[in-house]
């Protein structure tokens, strides 16, 4: 008997031009080595020439034709679950769903697979809540209780979802533990692929630090300014977001704000940067990794997934590719970065490169496709076990 090859289908949260992350970046390496068909909650790639997925045929929800919604589909968030339950995928055998908030939520059948590769438990709904209702102008008053109750409901709606995920995998060890935490499921760690061979190395470094990141509050590079305003170290800032005006307001002539930066110029600055400093926890973490590609060592918030990819040079000496601080406060910070220029003799750029090379998308793709293989022939075995006990 000669096997049916699957037919799958991706899913996805949004597609937009500004959606440039880590989960896009899975996507991406997804289709690269699977026939799929896409799908998402919003597209606006498949329209953008200069978009891999341009003119490619995406399913899409009725979210797609909301006002504003390339802007940010998140204004939408009590909407999401309902909308991502009308894809019809009945005609797929594989679901591959890449989810970071809802992506996980679609509505499969008994004979389907489901494989969730998810970035990180909907964090709107669990580790952000607080900042999400501090921040927002719908936190306070009578509609900041309507808030905390649509809140209480997504997370409710989170848990029942994960349900109709037949095997999760997590892109670290950080967040498999958030996954078994808020869904008391397993999952597979499978690092997500990082495009290191695209980041040049030099081992000859110039005299500045570096951040990149959206310019949000939980970010921390509000942090990171005020404690090199203090060192009088140089650092340059590349990102954008709601922060910006206050980073404006409080950095000293020491920090250069260069906003939103092509990918060429965000190279060249990683790659001569003196260290890489980030101040955030993070499920993963890319940009750590992408430094270290360059040769350029990093001081990190000892947290999430920073602890899988940055190696302590205390701990491990001349096999260290950075340095950790311990709270997320000014002191704790420029204690590191004090640390870091004692032993900044100690770290090889070149080990760095080669460290940095474990999480390239060749391994990522190798990992993925034989779990997704393995999950395939278990399905099979169950489905013909089931079976044979009917009849």
């Amino acid at each position: 008997m000669v096997a049916v090859p699957s037919k799958y289908a991706v899913v996805h949260e949004w597609l937009t031009p500004n959606a440039t992350g880590g989960s896009e970046l899975v996507v991406r390496e997804i289709l690269n080595h699977v026939d799929a068909q896409l799908y998402a909650l919003i597209d606006f790639e498949s329209s953008n020439p200069e978009s891999y997925l341009y003119k490619r045929q995406i399913g899409t929800t009725p979210l797609q034709y909301f006002p504003a919604a390339k802007s940010g589909v998140q204004k939408y968030l009590p909407l999401l679950p309902l909308a991502i339950e009308q894809l019809d995928l009945r005609q797929h055998d594989v679901i591959l769903s890449s989810s970071h908030a809802v992506a996980k939520g679609i509505l499969t059948t008994p004979d389907q697979l489901h494989i969730c590769y998810c970035h990180s438990p909907m964090r709107y709904a669990w580790d952000l809540t607080f900042d999400y209702l501090r921040e927002s102008k719908f936190g306070r008053g009578m509609a900041g209780w309507l808030t905390r109750y649509i809140l209480h409901r997504l997370r409710q709606w989170d848990v029942l979802s994960a349900n109709r995920v037949d095997y999760f995998i997590a892109n670290s060890a950080h967040t498999a533990s958030r996954i078994w935490r808020c869904y008391r499921r397993d999952a597979k760690v499978i690092y997500p692929p990082v495009n290191t061979e695209d980041f040049p190395f030099l081992s000859q470094k110039e005299d500045f630090y570096l951040t990149v990141s959206r310019l949000v509050s939980y970010k921390q590079v509000t942090l990171i300014v005020k404690a090199f305003n203090q060192l009088k170290k140089p650092l340059v800032i590349i990102g954008t977001g709601h922060d910006m005006d206050k980073i404006l307001k409080i950095a000293k002539p020491n920090i250069q704000i260069l906003g939103w930066q092509p990918d060429d110029m965000v190279k060249k600055y990683m790659a001569n940067a003196r260290g890489f400093v980030y101040a955030a926890c993070e499920d993963f973490g890319i940009a750590l990794v992408e430094a270290q590609a360059c040769g350029t060592p990093v001081i990190a918030y000892g947290a999430g997934g920073a602890l899988e990819t940055v190696r302590d040079v205390r701990q491990y000496g001349d096999t260290g590719t950075g340095i950790f601080f311990q709270k997320q406060t000014e002191a704790s910070l420029i204690e590191a970065v004090e640390t870091f220029e004692a032993n900044r003799e100690k770290i090889s750029s070149e080990y760095a490169s080669s460290h940095a090379a474990q999480f390239s998308r060749q391994m990522f793709a190798s990992a993925y496709l034989n779990f997704v293989h393995t999950c395939e022939e278990k399905s099979i075995k169950e489905n013909r076990n089931s079976i044979s006990k009917m009849i």
